[in-house]
């Protein structure tokens, strides 16, 4: 574990709305299909029925399972504001907990969902133990993560070669996951960014919890940014 997600930095990242925002504007000028799009599609190939998500960031994700695939879903994340925002959105069964310590009865979901946070997690294995003892017989883990290639020009431009993925990738994510589930299946989703303004990318620097080098005078736009990313479905 370092310093960029070690438990108190992952706490200050999401104290607000603020630095995940950011990172999200990003996206909003894209070639091809962004991996929320992708994986929406393989949510509702799924038809989940009772879906606990960890982790969920501001309750986009629980909203739209709620109203679009009419499941029920808890959502549980460790920052308070998160849990508040997902409240604003209508999802009721929203509270703070730790994944590596999830308060539910064994077999209690049909479908776990783990979108862009386990290598946020200090105990990778301890938290899949425990998404598989919350899982029904036959019940899915959907886990997203990205590769250690996503957004290399980025990582590149701010002198920060590594990420927070390096403890669970889309290069490494099926081997971690075979430890607690018998059938793995994976989806990789590649999009460009089409990045027209200085100002996107500098508010995506100033949200990072790491230093980075300041950008530099001349950059060529558009600026195009690569995101990999890999949905991995896990059956108990």
């Amino acid at each position: 574990m370092t310093g960029r997600d070690d438990p108190a930095t992952v706490a200050e990242q999401y104290r607000s709305e603020d630095n995940l925002r950011a990172r999200q504007a990003l996206w909003t000028n894209l070639e091809g299909d962004n991996a929320p799009v992708v994986l929406a599609r393989i949510l509702e190939s799924l038809e989940p029925h009772d879906v606990l998500e960890i982790g969920g960031g501001q309750g986009e994700l629980a909203e739209w399972m709620q109203t679009a695939l009419g499941a029920r879903v808890t959502f549980l994340d460790q920052s308070e504001r998160m849990v508040e925002l997902a409240r604003a959105r209508g999802v009721l069964e929203a509270r703070v907990g730790d994944a590596q310590d999830l308060p539910f009865v064994a077999e209690s979901f049909d479908t776990v969902v783990a979108a862009w946070m386990l290598y946020h997690v200090p105990d990778v294995n301890r938290a899949l133990a425990e998404v598989a003892r919350v899982l029904r017989t036959g019940g899915r883990l959907v886990a997203v993560t990205n590769s250690l290639r996503h957004i290399e020009e980025l990582r590149e431009l701010f002198g920060a070669l590594e990420g927070f993925e390096k403890q669970f990738n889309a290069e490494n994510g099926e081997a971690i996951l075979r430890r607690q589930f018998r059938d793995v299946e994976r989806t990789d989703a590649e999009v460009v960014a089409v990045v027209d303004e200085r100002e996107t990318l500098e508010a995506y620097r100033r949200s990072l919890s790491y230093e980075t080098r300041p950008l530099p005078d001349e950059i060529a736009f558009p600026f195009r940014v690569h995101g990999r990313t890999t949905i991995f479905v896990a059956a108990k």
